[in-house]
């Protein structure tokens, strides 16, 4: 085993963002041993309490390791791991390319990924072709749960059932693919519910999470902490709204938050996103058609702001494909309008609940 440490530079070490997923190698990583040379590896000592205590902070974990894919998966659950590692990717490809196709698969960015390995080579090889990943030598393996990257600043409900939801929509996905029919019939068997709900004390450490994690379908990128959205809370100048999904396999968990500025006679959608988990579900616009409608039961013009972060254009889109029309900007805030004078019916296939 190398124990050499892979030198990083500290423009790469400053600023990482909060790690979302942790690959894992195999050989001499997870497990001593060689499992091609000698079928009796052994478990690491700490490797399963890192492999739990991740877990229960909603860090989710994969594999990238070359090796014999039946061969590794068969130790793999022989040791009773099997459940916590999603998309696994087992094969003779480049690490790289394993954790991309990892990425891909569970629609995160790769900048939210840390990869640990035994082998300098595998993990300059990484760095090299992907230098937003967090490289870890195992040698460091003891300290890894005490990186800040690895320290959520809140462990909520969500968190501890992460990997759970993305394993139901691992089964969501294999019912589509099976599926004959179209994407609006096979959406109406799931018997989706979005429910929007006025955020609640408890919501806020989810909301702050949310503005935290999500980068894709975020309106501006703004992150709030506890404390300002539990004043925007109790403020009778601001709505939080808290979005959740469920269906027929289970719970998406909290997947949706907005922030509305409101004035007397203008309303300001201040911060809109949706999680990356539900952007196959259809229910994207959901929020902001609900949002449209108070604006026009309370007769006081909507605006909204957005600042391009070059991922998420879904979310300009949106607002484009909703009305909203560009009014003014400066810098990167584009502040757009929407005169409410047509706004979207509910999908057939979803049934939404407003809870007050």
């Amino acid at each position: 085993m190398i124990s050499t440490n892979i030198e990083i530079s500290n423009d790469q070490q400053v600023d990482k963002k909060a790690i979302k997923c942790v690959v894992w190698d195999l050989d001499n990583t997870l497990w001593d041993g060689v499992l091609l040379e000698d079928d009796c590896v052994s478990l690491r000592n700490e490797v399963v309490d890192i492999i739990k205590a991740l877990d229960d902070r909603g860090i989710l974990q994969s594999i990238a390791s070359k090796n014999d894919y039946a061969k590794a998966m068969e130790k793999i659950q022989e040791f009773g791991l099997h459940e916590y590692f999603l998309y696994p990717q087992i094969n003779w490809n480049p690490k790289s390319s394993s954790i991309q196709e990892i990425a891909k698969s569970l629609n995160l960015s790769i900048d939210t990924f840390a990869f640990i390995d035994d082998q300098l080579f595998e993990l300059e090889e990484v760095n090299f072709s992907l230098p937003e990943v967090l490289c870890i030598n195992v040698t460091d393996l003891t300290s890894i749960l005490d990186k800040p990257e690895m320290n959520p600043r809140f462990i909520t409900e969500d968190s501890k059932l992460r990997r759970l939801m993305y394993i139901s929509d691992i089964e969501r996905n294999n019912s589509e693919k099976e599926f004959i029919g179209t994407q609006d019939e096979f959406l109406a068997t799931l018997n989706m519910t979005f429910t929007i709900s006025n955020a609640q004390e408890d919501d806020l450490q989810r909301a702050e999470e949310l503005t935290v994690r999500t980068n894709q379908l975020n309106t501006t990128g703004y992150t709030y902490s506890y404390n300002e959205l539990n004043n925007f809370r109790q403020s009778e100048q601001h709505k939080i709204l808290i979005a959740t999904l469920e269906d027929k396999y289970g719970s998406y968990g909290k997947i949706g938050l907005a922030l509305v500025e409101c004035g007397e006679l203008v309303w300001t959608l201040k911060l809109l996103l949706m999680s990356c988990r539900v952007m196959s579900r259809g229910v994207g616009t959901i929020m902001l058609n609900h949002i449209m409608t108070l604006a026009k039961n309370n007769n006081v013009h909507l605006r909204a702001e957005f600042v391009s972060n070059n991922r998420n254009r879904m979310m300009y889109i949106s607002y484009k494909f909703a009305g909203f029309q560009e009014i003014n900007k400066s810098g990167d805030l584009q502040i757009l309008e929407n005169d409410l004078s047509r706004i979207q019916p509910i999908p057939e296939y979803v049934k939404v609940k407003v809870i007050d």
